[in-house]
């Protein structure tokens, strides 16, 4: 009884909840340590003010620093943790393994080095990085809890283990549990197990409930709160007459999220090209992030271009900023209202407001693409949210300016609200770039407000709808950009080009002496069975070498005598009825794409499959094939290498029984 409780706390519960509690720790302790940093970052500017030469040096020394440990610190503990993380992952639940992509290692590595980057102000995001964390967490709680049930040991019940650590990464880095949840469906898997749907909301919430909670109890928050809450008025948020300019935000994020994978893309592709350049930066590994940090800071130096661009504020200070409830060309040029916050940073007495947002946009928006090509844990979705909110606000501060008096509608006038545009620009850009609608769902999540989610949908379909055609993701550009082992979407590989076709069977013509040769010979646990040596009627058979022999161990009297006897029953066939068989294993068809072949082993959780030509048995298909073609597989999807190509090859066939 208590083996059985413990089994099901660990399949399940324990977990979920100590996962959970891990996950929400982390953020937490990462968030806080990292505004700690940008607090010191933020004084140190400001305890110089009047000494412009040394509060330049201090602002690109800052990040320089924390950049320059992040690179080092992974490149000699794991370099794995460099990057997102998620392009690896959507591998890694295709079937394929990555080496020391989920240790302990690159745990601590990703962690720390994560830390050190969102401390130093660059525009740099958690989330994709965090979602490799918490899948490394999952991966290492699974270890830890085998001691109570097998769940490391099948391999499709580790890749639900990972798809639960995915959701659980994206729902307590935000405290978005709903779309966290979806977005780790959309990003990672090309199926999902609905059995999984339930594990996935619950450790989220757990972990995204405990996120807020620790945000409550260090005083950062009064009580549990959207973590970007906005205060937009519930009656009439918007009125159906701006529809229109929603979907204008819409469309062209599509084409401007589209621009920043390709702009992302071209980046990475010249930084790996073989020229003198990149050799030397190759070679001097902490010069590349050290150079990129040092144009970045120079750029947004406050007292220099930075005062033009809202440069002093830091990610999370300019999202709240382009989500407040003030329209602000109606306040530039006058006195500030009280509440405006850091909101005032965004004025400038000489410069127009509009001016400072599109300079803040076209500025952030090559900074973001570079910065996440640095060799550094870093993610995109925070920078091309704030992206999108800037380019949201920008539009939104038009409308006002067109409608100063607001939009009359059934003699009512409906006040134009520049923030909500801005959520909704956010929203629009993120599912642009990462091929995602659930944006949506974490934009309502991290403002408290589901007032603007109509345009914010009609705005991210129309966005993905434009960004589909012309651009993969900027997860699936990574993948191309890597050359990562992953199955294309093309079908025409087929279970022929990688099927094993020496295949041990047995038939009701097999002798005994046949079958203990084969026991001997073999390491499979089954094996088919066909009715004759064409016709496949493919049984599994569980049989061991012990069962086929006969008691020798008799007086040396008899043993001539049973030895006589044992080689005559050696030589008789097999009874069949004394065999425990399977009368329905799956079978596949030669033409079968390497894709659905997948799809059906993922599905089902298959160990392996037989392939059948018109009832004949003509090979078999095990995990271990699959994962090969997978990792063989180019971009095209049509060449593979050389040892797959070897399976057509009749003198290398020898080698090919793998079935196991």
């Amino acid at each position: 009884m208590i083996k059985y409780i413990l089994t099901k706390l660990g399949e399940d519960w324990l977990f979920l909840v100590l996962l959970g509690l891990t996950m929400a720790l982390v953020s937490w302790t990462m968030d806080y340590a990292s505004a700690k940093s940008l607090q010191a970052y933020k004084w140190m500017h400001t305890e110089l003010k009047g000494n412009v030469p040394l509060q330049y040096m201090a602002w690109v020394t800052y990040p320089i620093i924390l950049i320059t440990f992040s690179s080092l610190f992974c490149h000699l503990v794991a370099p794995q943790a460099i990057g997102s993380g998620i392009p690896e992952l959507k591998t890694i639940l295709r079937g394929v393994v990555l080496k020391e992509y989920l240790t302990l290692k690159a745990f601590v590595a990703k962690v720390i080095g994560l830390t050190a980057s969102l401390g130093s102000g660059m525009p740099l995001g958690k989330e994709g990085p965090f979602v490799h964390i918490a899948s490394i967490c999952a991966a290492v709680l699974s270890r830890v809890l085998s001691i109570f049930t097998g769940v490391y040991e099948n391999p499709y019940g580790y890749t639900d283990i990972l798809t639960v650590g995915c959701a659980v990464g994206v729902g307590c880095c935000f405290g978005t549990p709903l779309g966290g949840v979806l977005f780790s469906i959309e990003v990672t898997s090309t199926y999902f197990a609905v059995r999984n749907y339930w594990r996935g909301y619950f450790a989220a919430t757990f972990s995204a409930f405990i996120f807020r909670v620790l945000s409550v109890w260090n005083k950062d928050s009064v009580t549990i709160t959207a973590l970007f809450r906005t205060n937009f008025r519930m009656d009439f948020p918007f009125d159906l007459q701006e529809l229109p300019a929603f979907a204008v935000i819409g469309i062209s994020c599509g084409f401007l999220g589209a621009f920043f994978v390709y702009l992302n893309r071209q980046v990475v592709l010249l930084m790996r090209r073989p020229t003198a350049l990149t050799r030397f930066l190759t070679k001097h590994r902490l010069i590349y992030p050290g150079m990129v940090t040092l144009i970045i800071a120079s750029f947004t130096f406050p007292p220099g271009f930075g005062q033009f661009m809202a440069g002093e504020l830091m990610p999370r200070e300019s999202i709240n900023s382009l989500f407040d409830n003030f329209t602000w060309t109606k306040i530039w040029g006058s006195t500030p209202p009280p509440g405006l916050g850091r909101s005032a940073v965004w004025f400038h007495p000489q410069v127009s407001i509009f001016i400072i947002l599109l300079l803040f946009f076209i500025m952030k928006f090559w900074m973001s693409a570079v910065s996440t090509t640095m060799p550094i844990p870093s993610g995109a979705f925070m920078p091309v949210f704030i992206l999108g909110a800037a380019f949201g606000r920008l539009v939104g501060e038009i409308m006002a300016t067109l409608f100063p008096n607001g939009i009359l509608f059934d003699g009512i006038v409906y006040r134009i609200l520049p923030g909500g545009y801005a959520v909704i620009g956010a929203a629009a850009m993120t599912g642009a770039v990462t091929h995602t609608v659930s944006t949506a769902v974490i934009c309502f999540e991290l403002t408290g407000q589901i007032s603007h989610i109509l345009p914010m949908m009609v705005a991210v379909i129309l966005a993905n709808m434009v960004a589909q055609g012309l651009q993969p993701s900027l997860y699936d550009s990574i993948i191309q950009v890597k050359k990562l082992p992953y199955l294309p979407d093309k079908y025409n590989i087929f279970v022929e080009d990688i099927m094993v076709r020496k295949v041990k069977f047995l038939s009701p013509q097999t002798t005994y002496r046949e079958l203990v040769h084969l026991l001997e010979s073999a390491t499979l646990k089954t094996f088919p069975l066909v009715d004759s040596k064409g016709v496949y009627v493919c049984f599994f058979i569980f049989q061991s070498v012990t069962d086929c022999d006969s008691n020798t161990d008799e007086s040396s009297v008899w043993s001539v005598q049973i030895k006589d006897w044992e080689e005559a029953e050696l030589d008789k066939p097999i009874d069949i009825d004394q065999i425990r068989i399977d009368p329905s294993p799956f079978q596949l068809v030669e033409r079968t794409s390497l894709h659905k072949t997948h799809t059906l082993f993922s599905l089902l959780g298959l160990s392996h499959a037989y392939v059948t030509s018109i009832g004949k048995l003509v090979g078999v298909v095990a995990l271990k094939e699959l994962q090969k073609a997978i990792e063989g597989s180019t971009r095209s999807g049509v060449r593979l290498r050389p040892p797959l190509a070897s399976f057509r090859d009749k003198k290398k066939l020898n080698k090919g029984n793998t079935l196991q």
